[in-house]
């Protein structure tokens, strides 16, 4: 195995094992292949989730990260996206079969023969997924997205995962001026969906457990602000919500409490992906106003893209705190310490 073929990554071996930088093999390199050298990668959620084995076992060594921006350094040659010097990223999704009716018709997020993920995965080839803690990275040409000029790196990592998650199921219920969207959970996921749903013309509401994140709410440009675990407060907008978008989902989650709120025929967006199964549904809450709740997982290229041109328009940009690279136990400690305000980039 040729250096040209190896890159050098934040590798962890096991659950509660400390980052390891050592050296691992890329994917083979074909037609299709785009490589880069990593400018920035986003920490994300899913990140510790997998380094701990939250949603299952993980295939260690595992290096994670699922926004990634850097710069093109090889393509293959039926690669058309990019070309070598490009700004690029990618994000959670790195494959898909491309054959079945969710892939030939957008979806491909959606693949009904499994999406390959970017990390803790496997290409159809057998070799292993590796992310963005690190300082290389290939993949498919259909998983990677030109960043718009108007846009940074540091910027545009957080929009391939955290920025689609909550754009995508926004757009796909149509939010548009004269809705009145709740986000639950004014965090990295959260904060984004205020923006976005801000950016579409809809009034937002921020749902939080506490007073902390108030002015924090406004500035993103939430309209009004809900301690959550104030009756009276909860009160004051029963049935006034068109969507509630829940970022943050707990094991006590309170379902009686939030579905009120919503109108008539009004959509609940679960982007939070728990690790226990969702409970305490109360069933006549849906029924009597036809209530719909629905789930979201990241977006489909198209949604990506639409999204990148969407941020460039309307000037959206994510709160973020840098770390550089060489700092990663500093960061992800910050991270689990819920310290983001409010996304964590790290940079090479």
């Amino acid at each position: 195995m040729s250096s040209s073929d190896t890159f050098h990554g934040w590798s962890c071996t096991g659950k509660d094992e400390p980052l390891v930088w050592s050296e691992l093999p890329l994917k083979q390199f074909d037609a299709t292949t785009i490589e880069m050298e990593i400018t920035h990668c986003g920490i994300c959620g899913s990140d510790v989730h997998t380094m701990d084995s939250g949603w299952g076992p993980t295939q260690y060594p595992c290096v994670v990260g699922h926004e990634i921006t850097g710069v093109v350094t090889r393509v293959g040659e039926k690669v058309t996206k990019v070309k070598v010097g490009d700004r690029a990223g990618v994000g959670a999704q790195s494959y898909s079969c491309l054959e079945c009716d969710s892939c030939k018709t957008g979806h491909e997020n959606l693949c009904e023969n499994g999406i390959v993920g970017t990390y803790n995965s496997k290409w159809p080839s057998g070799d292993t997924t590796f992310g963005g803690y690190a300082d290389k990275w290939r993949g498919d040409q259909h998983f990677v997205f030109k960043i718009p000029d108007s846009m940074t790196n540091e910027v545009a990592a957080t929009f391939f995962c955290a920025g689609v998650t909550t754009f995508a199921p926004l757009r796909r219920y149509n939010v548009k001026k004269g809705d009145r969207v709740g986000v639950i959970g004014i965090g990295g996921l959260g904060h984004f969906a205020v923006l976005w749903a801000a950016a579409m013309g809809a009034e937002v509401v921020a749902l939080s457990h506490s007073e902390n994140k108030r002015q924090d709410a406004k500035a993103l440009g939430c309209t009004d602000f809900v301690v959550a675990k104030n009756p009276d407060e909860l009160a004051k907008h029963k049935d006034t919500l068109t969507h509630i978008l829940c970022a943050s989902y707990a094991t006590d989650f309170d379902w009686a409490a939030y579905l009120p709120l919503l109108k008539h025929n009004g959509t609940f967006i679960l982007v939070a992906a728990p690790e226990a199964p969702l409970t305490g549904i109360p069933p006549f809450a849906l029924l009597l106003k036809q209530i719909q709740i629905s789930g979201s997982i990241i977006g489909s290229p198209s949604q990506i893209e639409e999204m990148l041109e969407f941020a460039a328009e309307h000037n959206v940009k994510p709160w973020l705190n840098k770390y550089k690279m060489t700092d990663i136990a500093s960061a992800l400690q910050a991270f689990r310490d819920g310290k983001p305000r409010y996304r964590i980039v790290l940079e090479n």
